[in-house]
């Protein structure tokens, strides 16, 4: 009897966090906050494992959404990663915010990594070429492995049209039956691994539709998974955001067919000895940044966070400050995931750089109340859609100066059960003044007189801040399930 023996390693969603920082952790009633995480610690964990299995039985992948979502990140356009990442050794990635610096630059840095983006749902958008490497093998542990990448579908959907020029982007479903028998036909693949960035729900009802995948490495909404789910045969995990966890598979095979999976969500908590190699990489990105990033420009009264779906106190505290900026009482912004948590003491710049990274120029625009009506009933279809697949969003959108009452369970253009603006009921042909970020915040196709105001996110918060002292940011019930 042929007998096999490996590990797979995961980290997803890591947006750009080098460093430790803040994670929020649930306990009965109320949440805590834990300093962990960090890139010395996910290549110190790498290194035990490797050393503990051996280096030719371990697999270690990147769902994406990797070099966005911190200064360093966006300052670099991603270039700083390039070093931390091949120290990681990984195997293969794929992408989502990653693709925020262009199409150009984008493959600039795939060149750069020592690992290939795999991606079987990216196509020229004039032709059906693919634009990056679909899949891959390997032998690892006496096993023949094959891994598809899957990018995030809504690149080309939900992001400004330049980070995709000339690309576009499918769900990867109908390319992927094929390419399962592909790899298992013609390559001797024994075990096959999708790799994607579709978000959870979907790639639940990925695999539902999808025969012969084995593992299924999720990611994209940040769901902590504790216990595998397993699905027509495919056993599904994500782990968590923000550079905290690392997933853990450790598989077992007979005949080519996995016997046996244990699974492991593991914390990057001082139990992990960091690598101190990685650490000096870390050191030397932030070296020059270290003073400006840990400037104390205010404080906060509430811990702020964007670990809830329907309203954040992270994101009540910026639009506050937008609103003050463009002197409306309306604000929009969308329903980010990414942004470690500020427990309520000082704020730093680094903190408002985590908060909104892309720091877009502060915008208004004129919408009527009809208008406003739409935007939130689309937004909140992309949030909860009874077909996993058009879920094309983040959290429900940020708003401030509404009152919105919503019955989630309900069909398509229906969710709205009352809506408040400006402390009154919404007039559907009124005009209002709302500021917004970034450009999607209010979509292109809605309002009149849109423009930019001479004045960028973070200075807007930081001005706020000087102006009114701690931030006060509770829930306010700007949108509530009914």
């Amino acid at each position: 009897m042929k007998t096999g023996k490996l590990t797979i390693l995961q980290i997803n969603d890591t947006h750009g966090y080098l460093e430790e920082h803040q994670e929020l952790f649930w306990e009965a009633g109320s949440a805590r906050h834990e300093l962990i995480g960090g890139y010395a610690r996910i290549s110190g964990y790498f290194k035990k494992v490797r050393h503990e299995r051996g280096l030719d039985s371990v697999i270690a992948l990147d769902n994406g959404d990797t070099l966005h979502g911190t200064f360093p990140a966006v300052n670099s356009k991603g270039e700083e990663f390039i070093k931390p990442l091949n120290h990681l050794k990984l195997d293969a990635w794929t992408i989502h915010w990653d693709i925020a610096y262009g199409p150009e630059k984008l493959k600039y840095l795939t060149r750069q990594l020592d690992y290939p983006l795999l991606a079987i749902n990216g196509y020229h958008a004039d032709s059906d070429e693919r634009a990056f490497q679909p899949s891959m093998v390997l032998e690892r542990g006496g096993v023949k492995v094959g891994i598809i990448g899957i990018a995030a579908y809504i690149i080309d959907k939900t992001f400004p049209k330049r980070y995709s020029e000339g690309l576009r982007f499918t769900l990867g479903r109908d390319e992927l039956r094929a390419e399962i028998e592909r790899l298992r036909a013609e390559d001797g693949a024994e075990i096959i691994v999708v790799l994607t960035h579709l978000g959870f729900a979907q790639d639940c009802k990925l695999a539902s539709e999808v025969d012969g995948i084995d593992i299924l490495l999720s990611g994209h909404t940040h769901n902590r998974i504790f216990q595998p789910t397993v699905i027509n045969g495919a056993t599904i995990i994500q782990s968590g955001c923000h550079a905290s966890f690392v997933g853990r598979l450790d598989i077992e095979t007979e005949n080519g067919k996995i016997s046996k999976i244990t699974h492991e969500l593991v914390k990057l908590d001082d139990s992990v000895e960091a690598d101190p190699q990685m650490q000096k990489i870390v050191d030397e990105i932030y070296a020059p940044h270290r003073e400006m990033l840990g400037e104390v420009v205010g404080e906060t009264a509430t811990d702020l966070n964007r670990y809830t779906t329907l309203e954040a106190t992270m994101d009540d505290f910026l639009l506050d400050a937008i609103a003050e900026t463009a002197a409306t009482e309306i604000a929009f912004s969308n329903g980010w995931r990414y942004g470690a948590p500020v427990p309520r003491g000082v704020i730093t710049v680094n903190d408002l750089w985590n908060i909104i990274p892309t720091n877009p120029p502060v915008s208004i625009v004129e919408l009527t109340g009809a208008e406003m009506w739409e935007m939130i009933e689309e937004n909140l279809e992309r949030t909860f859609s009874r077909d996993a697949y058009r879920q094309m969003g983040g959290y429900v959108k940020r708003c401030r100066g509404v009152n919105v009452y919503v019955k989630i369970e309900n069909p398509e253009g229906a969710r709205i059960q009352e809506f408040f603006a400006e402390g009154k009921r919404l007039e559907k042909d009124k005009t209002y003044t709302v500021a917004f970020v970034p450009e999607q915040g209010v979509p292109e196709k809605f309002g009149l007189n849109r423009r930019s105001l001479d004045i960028k996110a973070i200075d807007a918060m930081q001005n706020y801040l000087k102006r009114n002292g701690a931030v006060n940011s509770e829930i306010r019930g700007t949108i509530v399930a009914v």
